[in-house]
């Protein structure tokens, strides 16, 4: 008699609701599924290094859940059915369905074109790793002297840009945003970019509204043509449609609405989380996509669930931000401190600390993803009686 419970996608935020779900709650009560297209985990926040050149380890996924309990299948996503309980998965068996008593939906997101012509057939993307490997591929045919365009002034396009400047100083690096790039750090860390991009020789394109990608140029509303024989678009996220075409209630934007518990506001037997949730946070504003909240959103639907399933209170506290960390190459960053609601503040940590400090978040990230049952006491409740289900039929 187990609890079936299935975590769709293992981006940071399902890998570590599986985990963390897996150390609540015993096994004996539940089974764990967890679903994703890609064997391995993709470490999201280090494409752009992927990019760049450098080389990634390798973290399949069964290796690391090897002995939690977790069953890890690779197959794709194509539907869920949140009346019936139901999601449909595309593997390399053909399609087949699977059944859940409960739904942890972690599908992410991908890149967004926002309608831009030619931003689907020309540019290249940081939105998953075949991307990055495509880009990375594209990088090195180039000739020294051409010119490599990331549009998009938000993280990502910062990140991408210094990366591939540092790791192809004889590239052209330039980046392109429609209002300004990193406009709302602070004006110490603002100061500090500026330096980064001319040491790097990182061409800064302000103001410039894309309006067509062309396969060795972009054109834009006020500036004109801007020569690139690679794009690279980082202009946002969306989710993916599955959701949509559900019946869970979502945003106008396709993401799962939940509630302080990560929990569906219209499917008591969903959760959300990451990218692919809307949530509120400190003073009500809503959690933006990001490798930040996607952490705090699983512990706090792991541990709702695990709650929930087992008869205890259910904990809830809003999730408040820390800090924002940028890689600037791998020997300069920056670390900004912000409030729990995401405003900046003056106190900003630069160069080469900022470097260290960036590479410890993302490499204390990847060590608790493939350690995803050390990080928590063991407390493995057992789950209360209504909570028990009909085992899966075989």
């Amino acid at each position: 008699m187990k609890h079936r419970i299935v975590v769709l996608g293992a981006g940071y935020a399902g890998a570590v609701t599986a985990g963390r779900l897996a150390r609540r709650l015993h096994r004996d009560d539940v089974e764990i599924t967890l679903v994703n297209g890609d064997p391995d985990f993709v470490e999201r926040i280090r494409l752009h290094q992927l990019a760049s050149g450098q080389d990634l380890p390798r973290r399949p996924l069964r290796e690391v859940y090897e002995g939690t309990g977790v069953q890890v299948r690779t197959a794709w996503v194509t539907a869920v059915d949140a009346d019936r309980k139901t999601v449909v998965l595309s593997g390399e068996h053909g399609a087949e369905s699977l059944a859940y008593d409960t739904l942890v939906y972690a599908l992410g997101s991908t890149n967004a074109d926002h309608g831009v012509p030619g931003a689907t057939e020309h540019a290249h993307h940081l939105a998953g790793k075949q991307g990055a490997l495509r880009l990375r591929a594209r990088l090195a045919e180039l000739e020294p002297g051409e010119t490599v365009l990331v549009v998009g002034g938000g993280l990502t396009g910062i990140e991408a840009a210094t990366e591939i400047a540092e790791a192809h100083p004889g590239l052209k690096v330039a980046i392109a945003a429609r209002e300004g790039v990193g406009g709302w750090l602070s004006a110490k860390a603002q100061r500090h970019l500026g330096l980064v991009f001319d040491r790097l020789g990182i061409t800064v394109h302000e103001g410039a509204d894309i309006e067509r990608v062309e396969a060795d140029r972009v054109l834009t509303a006020a500036a004109g043509e801007i020569p690139a024989q690679v794009t690279v678009w980082t202009a946002g996220f969306t989710v993916h449609p599955v959701a949509a075409a559900t019946t869970l209630r979502v945003s106008d934007t396709g993401r799962i609405i939940v509630d302080g518990t990560m929990r569906s506001v219209s499917h008591p037997d969903v959760y959300a989380v990451g990218d692919a949730a809307l949530a509120d946070g400190s003073g009500g504003k809503a959690l933006r996509m990001s490798c930040a909240t996607a952490t705090p959103m699983a512990w706090q639907a792991a541990d709702a669930l695990a709650a929930r399933l087992t008869g205890r209170k259910v904990p809830e506290k809003p999730i408040g931000y820390a800090a924002q960390c940028i890689s600037l190459g791998r020997r300069d960053g920056i670390l900004q401190r912000v409030t729990h609601e995401d405003r900046m503040t003056s106190t900003v940590i630069t160069g080469r600390a900022g470097a260290r400090i960036k590479e410890f978040i993302c490499a204390s990230t990847a060590w608790g993803l493939a350690h995803p049952t050390m990080l928590l006491p063991t407390r493995r409740h057992r789950l209360a009686p209504a909570s028990r289900t009909a085992p899966i039929s075989r």
